[in-house]
């Protein structure tokens, strides 16, 4: 053999797990392993930084988030048997340290780990009822074989019986038919001086763009929407709508008779 060859397939094996693992399994070195403390001679950084790195981020969640945030280390190489390798706040679920595998575990063990994807913030509930709002993630071995599942599952049942009730409670009845005048959501102001200055905003916000930039035909809807909504009814607004606009008060009266 060539030395660059020799030299190649050397810098493989220190570099490669994959040819790593054919070559001790060639060699029958593999025979006289375990399958974890095989694990650990192929995947040394993963079978042992990964994991211990898994249980910080547990417990550092379950600690931010508190005592209804259960987090769930699944172990699923060997099986479904006692998958539960580490979990924080198993009351959420009534779970403990090896307790086997709950449904999503058993689906995802049973599929083709390429096809797996992590699932976000979806709704599950536990045997009681409650509600719980779950995320999984799915960790897979540098051969991408699937090695851990992540769980993270949030007990909501109390945060949505208060929404209900806030929902129940802020719930108002809008008017069937709001007029062209009125916004959305109305605003409630301390004098006319205020009024006039938020119909105005209103005013211009409809048209969506400042008055110095406005077309006639723009400058007369907001007239127009002013004077719907009875602004001119409030003294010496015409002279503060005019010089907004930037025209005369004869303009301002030409332009509210437009819209008659």
């Amino acid at each position: 053999m060539k030395f660059s060859k020799l030299f190649r397939v050397g810098m493989s094996f220190l570099t490669k797990p994959y040819y790593r693992t054919r070559v001790l399994i060639k060699s029958g070195y593999y025979d006289s392993l375990s399958d974890e403390d095989f694990l650990k001679k192929v995947f040394p950084k993963y079978m042992g930084y990964s994991l211990d790195l898994l249980k910080q981020i547990a417990h550092g969640l379950a600690q931010q988030f508190g005592d209804s945030c259960e987090i769930v280390i699944h172990d699923v190489r060997h099986g479904i048997e006692n998958t539960i390798l580490y979990i924080e706040n198993g009351h959420v679920t009534d779970r403990k340290s090896g307790d086997s595998a709950s449904n999503v575990v058993l689906e995802a063990i049973k599929a083709d780990p390429s096809t797996l994807q992590d699932q976000y913030a979806y709704l599950t509930k536990t045997n009681d009822g409650r509600l719980l709002k779950s995320s999984t993630f799915y960790i897979k071995d540098e051969s991408g074989t699937l090695a851990y599942i992540f769980s993270i599952n949030y007990d909501i049942t109390a945060l949505a019986a208060a929404n209900q009730f806030l929902q129940s409670f802020i719930q108002t009845q809008n008017p069937a038919e709001p007029s062209a005048s009125r916004s959305a959501t109305p605003q409630i102001t301390h004098n006319v001086t205020e009024l006039l200055d938020t119909l105005i905003e209103q005013a211009i916000s409809n048209i969506g763009k400042p008055a110095a930039l406005m077309t006639k035909d723009e400058k007369i809807k907001v007239v127009q929407y002013l004077n719907d909504a009875g602004a001119f009814l409030i003294t010496k607004s015409g002279d503060k709508v005019a010089s907004i606009l930037g025209i005369s008060k004869f303009t301002l009266y030409n332009y509210m008779d437009a819209g008659k």
